[in-house]
């Protein structure tokens, strides 16, 4: 069919532009633009009423996200400060502890110290009461012993008038010494 095709066409051109074929072109010219009329007439306000509403859906779903996103960055802004605020007001709080237990570490570091004094003095004192119980008891332990040996010396060496001079000097003497003391 190509082959007839070419056939047709006077030599020299491209394609025969005969009366046929002008025709056919002007019909076919006619009918694009009575089709264009028509479609034209017929869906384009349809089709311009449908891109009118998706712009306006677009644009309102656009003004509604920039209005949550004003909102949301309102509540981040609200939410920073809050935080900022909760930061401070933990810093307060831990000082505070901080404060307290410093506080309470110097009372009871004070009190542990009283105590210690306190005890350190209780045992002062039980020395030094040891110490005068001691002493007497020594002291008696002294004269019970020169007791025994005056005796024993005084009845070998002395007679009775001698023995009972030399006791009532010596007890004489451990009386003054007792008082002294």
């Amino acid at each position: 069919m190509a082959f007839a095709l070419a056939a047709a066409v006077p030599e020299g051109r491209l394609f025969g532009l005969d009366q046929q074929t002008l025709i056919q072109f002007v019909i076919n010219l006619f009918n694009v633009a009575l089709l264009a009329v028509i479609l034209t007439r017929l869906l384009y306000k349809p089709v311009r009423e449908v891109l009118r509403k998706r712009a306006d859906r677009i644009m309102t779903q656009i003004e509604h996200a920039s209005s949550e996103m004003a909102k949301a960055n309102e509540l981040k802004l609200e939410y920073e400060q809050k935080i900022r605020d909760i930061e401070r007001e933990q810093e307060d709080i831990l000082e505070n502890a901080r404060r307290i237990a410093t506080d309470s570490g110097r009372m009871i570091i004070a009190e542990a110290r009283r105590e210690a004094d306190a005890v350190k003095a209780r045992a002062t004192a039980n020395i030094e009461l040891e110490r005068e119980r001691v002493r007497e008891d020594m002291r008696i332990a002294i004269i019970d012993v020169s007791r025994a040996m005056a005796e024993m010396y005084l009845e070998r060496a002395v007679d009775k008038d001698d023995h009972s001079r030399f006791v009532t000097e010596a007890m004489a003497e451990l009386k003054e010494a007792a008082w002294r003391n």
